[in-house]
Parts: structure tokens; C-alpha cells; sequence
């Protein structure tokens, strides 16, 4: 009799064991259920910041492309292209700018002279500040604009600054010692320097 009451015994300790596994085992695939439905989610989350991602991007492209495109085109006669490239590099996304004409593609910087910069850098500037939200205040200060662009460029873009004030509501301060880019101004200060000290004459 005892022999099957220690059988009996040891029976309801394995099944207390057993009943203790499976509980372990339907906690362990609630868990990886819940952890799939996770996973699904960010999955899901992190497709949708991809799109937002290559919608801003493309958003982002043609803004500054077209904005500084159109600036260049004020300016010259036969006009670089602005071309930007999102491109991912170190885990992180870079944007390569480039000047295009007739299918050909240059480096900005190393490779096209200084006028079609100062213009391309200025209009980097304002497409830069139009896409503030909320935008800071529309007052852009200028030294020197356009140094590099030849003097019989700069009446144009002189016309090209008005136009963006103009449009963009956007004030423009600018110190400069190029006459021609002062034609299109609403006020001139002129500035001498006597004994030492900055006169300014209006």
C-alpha cells in the first residue's frame, strides 16, 4: 500500500510540474505574441518614417534646386542648374550639391567660378530661411554680396533682390561697394570714414 501511495504522490508532483511548465510555456508564447505584434508595429512605424523621410526629401530637392535654379537663371545667360542628392552614408543621410548644365555635372565649389557661387550661396541662404516653421524674423543682413560676380552681372542681380524682397516679403540689409547693386534699393546710407570715425550720409 505504501509503495502506490509514493507512486501516487510522486504522480501529483510531476503533474504539478507539469502544469508548471506549461504555464511557463503559454507565458513564454504570450510574450513572443505580444513581442510579434511589437515588432509588426515598428515595423510598420519605422516604413512610415522612410516615407515621410522621401517625401521630405523630394520636397526638400525641389525647393532648393528650384529656388536656387531660378536665382542662377535671374542672373546668367546660360545658367547652371542646381542638382540635390540625398544620399546615405555612416548611417546617416548627406545632401551633394551640384551645378548641372548641358548634362554635365560639376562641384560647385572646385569647378565653376565664384560669381555662379555668390548667387547660389545667396539663394541657398533664402530658401534656407523660407522653410523655417515658425520663420524667424524676415530680415536678411548681407556683407558684400556677389564679390565675385563680374560688374556687368550685377545690375541683374540687383533686379533678382528686389524680386525676393519683394515676393518673399522679406527685408534685406546689405553693405556693399558695388554701385550697381544698389540701383533697385528703397534707402542708401552712405558710410565715409573721417578722422577716424564712420559718418553716415543719407
Amino acid at each position: 500500500m505504501t509503495n502506490i501511495q509514493n507512486l501516487r504522490n510522486a504522480l501529483e508532483q510531476m503533474k504539478g510540474k507539469r502544469d508548471q511548465i506549461q504555464h511557463g510555456i503559454d507565458n513564454a508564447e504570450q510574450f513572443i505574441k505580444e513581442k510579434k505584434k511589437d515588432l509588426r508595429r515598428h515595423e510598420q512605424a519605422r516604413e512610415i518614417i522612410r516615407e515621410v523621410g522621401l517625401k521630405t526629401q523630394q520636397q526638400l530637392q525641389f525647393h532648393i534646386s528650384d529656388i536656387t535654379s531660378l536665382a542662377l537663371e535671374a542672373v546668367f545667360d546660360n545658367p547652371y542648374k542646381l542638382i540635390t542628392e540625398f544620399i546615405q552614408r555612416r548611417n546617416k543621410t548627406e545632401c551633394d550639391l551640384y551645378f548641372e548644365r548641358d548634362g554635365n555635372r560639376i562641384d560647385p565649389l572646385s569647378a565653376s567660378g565664384g560669381g555662379a557661387v555668390d548667387v547660389a550661396s545667396f539663394a541657398l541662404r533664402v530658401a534656407s530661411w523660407s522653410m523655417q516653421r515658425p520663420r524667424s524674423r524676415n530680415v536678411l543682413i548681407l556683407d558684400e554680396p556677389f564679390r565675385y560676380l563680374s560688374s556687368d552681372l550685377l545690375p541683374k542681380a540687383s533686379e533678382m533682390l528686389n524680386q525676393i524682397s519683394k515676393k518673399l516679403k522679406l527685408q534685406i540689409i546689405m553693405v556693399t561697394h558695388a554701385e550697381e547693386l544698389i540701383e533697385n534699393a528703397d534707402r542708401v546710407f552712405e558710410v565715409k570714414i573721417k578722422k577716424g570715425k564712420s559718418l553716415i550720409m543719407t
